[in-house]
């Protein structure tokens, strides 16, 4: 028989120099934003044990204090204080939540797009018995009823009334009001302004679901699982650079609609259906540019 093909563990010198390159532009944010190192350094601490205790050891048995401790190196001590502590929320923020799924329907359903697939821009209120929920009325003249921004909100939740759904959004500027009193998405895609709660949620999600990637490609015994490619060039003029992102971002954002309206057909085509084992599944693109350090002695 042969042997089993197991992955091999990473050196902890080489994950370490990546690591530190990982790290690096999330240490400055937080330095500028006041996060001190032992604050950070205590942050750790708690994330080592908890990531023992919940991913590590799956054994209920095995999760001693003593067993916790070689394994993290926290001393029992400080394990004892920290496996007492509340659990962090990691919820989404109820703006997330809410209108990531309100744009995700707008931008993906031919009822609320023109013939170019650009949102369309919405009258406040529809006509009588609008709602595209799950008990939707199917009569001939459904699909020909003219869209509108309740009817929008009403497939998405009959839980909150569209006028305090449109408050919501229009205080966060997801949406504006134009000249004819019809209700804008501000953009092609849900973007949170700098700084705010759902911006951070989105900063966290994202960047932990391509880390997550990339560590269980490294792990993997064999082809790697999950997609993790990238497009990079040096030695570039700030004039091509510029050409390559406004490039890279158009296309980009044809991809990402593109995906988000296959995945409203496919939850639209079994509405109200549960599966047995629920999964998420997340696309991410990035753009990135800087100037270039300067090379070390004997460096190419």
């Amino acid at each position: 028989m042969p042997p089993i093909d197991r992955p091999q563990p990473v050196p902890p010198a080489s994950l370490l120099k990546a690591a530190r390159r990982l790290l690096r532009p999330l240490v400055r944010l937080m330095m500028l934003s006041g996060v001190t190192f032992p604050v950070l350094a205590d942050t750790l601490r708690r994330l080592y044990v908890e990531i023992a205790v919940n991913d590590v050891l799956t054994e209920p048995k095995a999760r001693t204090d003593s067993r916790i401790s070689l394994l993290t190196g926290v001393h029992r001590k400080e394990i004892r204080r920290l496996r007492e502590m509340p659990a962090d929320n990691a919820g989404a923020p109820d703006i997330v939540t809410l209108a990531s799924q309100i744009v995700a329907r707008w931008v993906g359903t031919a009822r609320f797009v023109d013939a170019n697939g650009r949102p369309l821009p919405l009258p406040r209120i529809g006509g009588e018995g609008a709602n595209l929920g799950p008990s939707a009325d199917k009569s001939p003249d459904f699909d020909t009823r003219p869209p509108s921004f309740d009817k929008l909100v009403e497939s998405v939740t009959t839980d909150i009334r569209p006028r305090a759904v449109l408050d919501d959004l229009l205080g966060h500027g997801v949406v504006f009001m134009d000249a004819a009193d019809c209700v804008q998405l501000n953009t092609d895609a849900f973007i949170p302004r700098p700084g705010r709660e759902e911006q951070l949620f989105y900063f966290a999600r994202n960047l932990h679901d391509h880390v997550a990637a990339a560590a269980a490609n490294i792990s993997a015994a064999e082809a790697p699982p999950f997609l993790d490619r990238s497009v990079h060039y040096d030695g570039l003029t700030p004039t091509q650079v510029q050409t390559l992102r406004e490039y890279a971002r158009a296309a980009a954002m044809r991809v990402l609609l593109d995906v988000n309206r296959l995945a409203q057909e496919l939850t639209e085509a079994t509405p109200g259906s549960q599966p047995t084992q629920p999964r998420r599944i997340n696309f991410g693109i990035y753009v990135f540019d800087e100037d270039e350090p300067p090379a070390a002695a004997g460096e190419p």
